[in-house]
């Protein structure tokens, strides 16, 4: 982040705006609406000032800026044409440390003036750091029509509620248990239709009848898809923002880590290749002991948990040990990487069948049903099978498939790191050498392949940046 988003307390303080023009006015018009004390200093204003100066809205100093003007202001904004004037305010800002902000020129400010949503007291801000004014403004209006006008009024009844909330329940995470279901549940329902005084009274028999929660937990199974965050079910975030804890594999991808709750706590169990941060025993057990001390558990997975994500073996302690829980699919990497990488895993002219294969088995072997995969008109999208590739090309060949099979491989499929390599079961083993694809890659055989140059759509943006944290889905 570029700069820091806060929510600055201006009731009744003095804030200065030097210029007096048409963008003055609105800068005006939003500290107004803040609380703040305007005071105006221009030798000239326009109409919309003037007319706030004759209704004592604003105070007007009649003349040129002046460091002294600074003195007991809470903050100050720079909004002339005059790039030397406002060179000085800044200047002068910065030596006593007041926040200021100059019109246009993000790299002057201490402090920016986000595009806002206004659903007193809920506000929402959206910025783009200065980059892009009208991308933030383009935001907000689809926020604006995502967000009722009655969250204010939600707002409003849960401050009323607030403190008796807090005398019931004694513990932090009961606390939040019960504001969960209470905002979205019938009381923000009756709220948003404008039946105030009916949301008042469930809202009072609801704290009634609550009782802290020192109960079982429960787990939710998530499936975290292929790694770009458009990909994830509504559902899938639902739940990630009502964990207690995230308990998250290798190969999610950061940007969707980020999308759980922030005050939840985060534990990495990922595994690699022989190199395991947690065994999956005792994965199952911490599940397990996070549930019955009450929490609620995202269990974060990379793809699809019951695609080679050992979902099930989890699930089979939970059910052991009546731990509740639920599984969320998501999408897995087979479909999701073929797809961004133009590759259609069945096709009426190419194939009619698609097997999914982990490219090793529990032992560390791989003992696969190799007559059955070298069958024609199918493709094969192994999992895991980078570091096994020469094994497969090998067996493949030896099994009657020709050496002229396509190949495809694809990294960190469906993100901005994605990349496909292709080639075929005889020269996949030099493109490897020579490109040295990293994990995750998942590997497509078949005859679609010859497709991903036609039909090829993503481009992702050039860069460095690693999209994975510490999954173990492909």
């Amino acid at each position: 982040m570029e700069f820091l988003p806060i929510f600055l307390n201006i009731q009744g303080e003095t804030c200065i705006v030097v210029g007096g023009g048409d963008v003055a006015t609105r800068k005006i018009s939003l500290l107004l609406r803040a609380g703040g004390k305007v005071t105006v200093i221009s030798p000239e204003v326009s109409d919309a000032v003037a007319a706030l100066v004759d209704g004592d809205k604003v105070t007007h100093v009649n003349r040129n800026w002046q460091d002294l003007d600074l003195k007991g202001c809470k903050l100050v904004i720079a909004a002339t044409s005059d790039a030397a004037v406002n060179r000085l305010v800044v200047d002068a800002a910065n030596k006593c440390g007041t926040p200021v902000n100059v019109v246009d020129q993000p790299q002057l400010c201490s402090f920016i003036m986000p595009s806002i949503i206004d659903r007193s007291p809920v506000i929402a801000a959206v910025s783009t750091g200065g980059a892009s004014p009208v991308l933030a403004r383009l935001i907000r209006a689809r926020l604006e029509s995502l967000i009722p006008a009655g969250y204010g009024r939600l707002a409003e009844l849960a401050a009323n509620f607030r403190e008796q909330v807090k005398q019931k329940f004694s513990d932090h995470d009961d606390r939040r248990r019960f504001w969960d279901n209470i905002l979205q549940g019938g009381v923000a329902e009756r709220v948003f239709s404008g039946h105030m005084e009916e949301a008042e009274v469930v809202m009072k028999k609801a704290l009634q009848e609550a009782k802290p929660d020192a109960g079982m937990g429960e787990v939710y199974l998530v499936g975290g898809g292929p790694g770009d965050p458009d990909l994830l079910t509504f559902r899938a975030l639902r739940c990630m923002q009502k964990a207690d804890v995230v308990v998250y594999d290798r190969l999610v991808a950061k940007s969707i880590v980020e999308m759980t709750r922030r005050d939840a706590k985060r534990i990495y169990v990922g595994k690699e290749r022989d190199n395991h941060a947690m065994p999956q025993e005792e994965i199952n057990k911490l599940l397990a002991r996070l549930a019955k001390e009450g929490k609620r558990v995202v269990r974060l997975k990379g793809g699809d948990p019951f695609i080679f994500g050992r979902g099930g073996e989890e699930i089979d302690t939970l059910a052991e040990e009546g731990i509740p829980f639920q599984v969320i699919p998501g999408i897995t990497a087979a479909a999701g990487c073929a797809s961004y990488a133009g590759i259609p895993l069945t096709h009426r002219d190419y194939a009619q069948s698609v097997t999914f294969v982990t490219g090793h088995l529990k032992d560390g072997s791989m003992n696969l049903n190799w007559e059955q995969l070298a069958q024609p008109q199918q493709t094969i999208v192994f999992y895991m099978g980078l570091k096994g590739l020469p094994v497969i090309t090998h067996e493949l060949q030896a099994h009657g498939v020709s050496a002229d099979m396509p190949v495809a491989l694809v990294q960190q499929g469906t993100t901005h790191m994605q990349r496909v390599f292709t080639g075929t079961l005889k020269t996949i083993a030099d493109i490897v050498e020579k490109e040295q694809p990293k994990p995750p890659t998942l590997i497509i055989i078949g005859e679609v392949v010859e497709l991903h140059e036609k039909l090829s759509w993503y481009k992702p943006p050039h860069t460095t940046e690693e999209n994975f944290v510490p999954s173990e889905n492909y």
